[in-house]
């Protein structure tokens, strides 16, 4: 039998781990944790300890651990058709019914779903869908897409491009000189003194608005946003933001691409995030929620305004020459069916507006007095806490002082896995959408006394 020291030692000498220090690990000075198993809200390391897990792996295991209805719609399509590919009009029944039911779910306006693997690879889809249209109308110049400081897209080349978070560029020759960025919607660090919500909505569509006049208006293609911006700071859109957003767009026939990666299937309360916030995409970016990441699964779902170009431009230049060998895998697509039911079944979305609510209302009775918390903030299964030297002024820590990551450590070995999130002293959840009242209460009273320590460690 291997030991929990083998494993470890057969990991460190041999994986390359995502957002890991290379060297540390590899040398044993960086953790190495095995996880064994989970099971609703809570996952268990081969070393005995148990864990709730507040961040819902990263935004995706929706409908918890161990549902063992989706490993068994999983094991039944293998056992009957383990692959095919989907290819020169080539299907199942599981891909097709899965199809039916994504245009039916997403706001109105969509037309089709092309299939891949992570959120990344169907943004990069989405951006090669956007050229294509344009090269079809005749627009060959129209190709630049504009995304926002701290959003995130993914870390491939062009989702890596579209992404605004500089350490996903330094090093990386990124981003490409397609892309450009527009300032993050976050009223609270980039409001003026006085500003309102919809001043400030206001002022970031004037920017918008003169970023595409300065590039020119002929080579803007699209713009690309999450509804709600995640690993950025789980930050809501301030008042009319969509609203006066949408208003530029449609001025100056600019495609929106709504990445839902994070906020759809639930997480926000609603099916899709677009959904909530009145937002009309060309292009909608899913992945996470849909498989619950139980089987790696994204998708592009295109709007009529895309398909409608594509599809009568086909007698023009041919096939449409994009795809990848897992392209609506049938194991993946019969796991997100089993994940859809229950989302239907459990009404996943109403519990996730209901106890991310309470989660949110715990945390700001229980942390809004201490004089390190700014913010706390957050919509549907999202809640942050962002952290500040001085509340009056904001101003901020000391960078290196890593006060997030220090609240999240604390938080740990507590047994809580809640993130500390990038760009900011901030502490991210995001749990199972099937948290309950008494998971929340828990959350809280861990989440206090991770803070009470660190405030004490601050104050020394």
């Amino acid at each position: 039998m291997t030991t929990l020291a083998q494993l470890q030692s057969m990991d460190r000498a041999t994986v390359l781990h995502p957002f890991t220090h290379a060297k540390d690990y590899a040398s044993g000075a960086a953790e190495c944790f095995v996880v064994e198993s989970g099971a609703g809200v809570r996952i268990k390391g081969a070393d005995g300890s148990e864990l709730i897990d507040a961040f819902g792996g990263l935004y995706c295991v929706n409908v918890g651990y161990g549902r063992s209805e989706v490993a068994d719609a999983i094991a039944a399509q293998a056992h009957k058709l383990a692959y095919y590919h989907s290819y020169a009009g080539h299907t199942t029944e599981a891909l097709a019914r899965l199809s039916m039911r994504l245009i039916e779910m997403a706001p109105a306006g969509m037309a089709k779903v092309f299939y891949g693997l992570s959120g990344s690879d169907a943004n990069e889809t989405n951006a090669k869908l956007v050229w294509y249209y344009n090269n079809l109308r005749g627009l060959p110049r129209k190709k630049k897409i504009i995304s926002r400081e701290r959003g995130y897209h993914g870390c491939s080349v062009i989702s890596g491009s579209m992404t605004g978070l500089s350490f996903y560029h330094q090093h990386m020759d990124l981003p490409l000189p397609i892309i450009r960025h527009v300032g993050v919607p976050h009223h609270y660090w980039g409001a003026q003194p006085g500003e309102s919500e919809r001043e400030f909505s206001k002022r970031r569509a004037r920017e918008l608005e003169a970023l595409i006049l300065a590039e020119g208006p002929e080579t803007v293609a699209a713009f690309i946003a999450e509804p709600v911006l995640g690993t950025g700071g789980l930050i809501p859109p301030p008042e009319d933001y969509w609203q006066e957003i949408q208003s530029v767009l449609q001025r100056y026939d600019v495609l929106l691409i709504a990445d839902e990666v994070v906020c759809g299937f639930g997480r926000i309360g609603t099916r899709f995030g677009s959904e909530r916030y009145g937002m009309k995409p060309d292009l909608i970016t899913a992945a996470k929620g849909l498989t619950s990441a139980y089987v790696p699964m994204s998708a592009s779902i295109i709007g009529e305004r895309i398909w409608n170009v594509v599809r009568d431009g086909a007698e023009q230049v041919g096939a449409f020459s994009h795809g990848y060998t897992y392209s609506g895998h049938p194991l993946a697509a019969a796991a997100a069916n089993a994940c859809l039911d229950i989302l239907e079944r459990e009404k996943l979305a109403d519990n996730a507006e209901r106890v991310g609510s309470y989660l949110r209302e715990q945390l700001f009775s229980e942390l809004s007095s201490n004089d390190f918390v700014g913010e706390v903030r957050g919509v549907g299964m999202l809640a942050a806490v962002e952290f500040v030297a001085d509340r009056d002024t904001k101003r901020r820590f000391d960078p290196a002082l890593k006060v997030g990551a220090r609240v999240s450590a604390a938080a740990r070995k507590r047994g809580l896995i809640a993130r500390a999130m990038p760009h900011g002293d901030i502490l991210g959840f995001a749990p199972p959408l099937i948290l309950t009242q008494a998971d929340a209460d828990q959350i809280v009273a861990i989440t206090c006394d991770a803070v009470e320590e660190v405030t004490q460690q601050l104050k020394r």
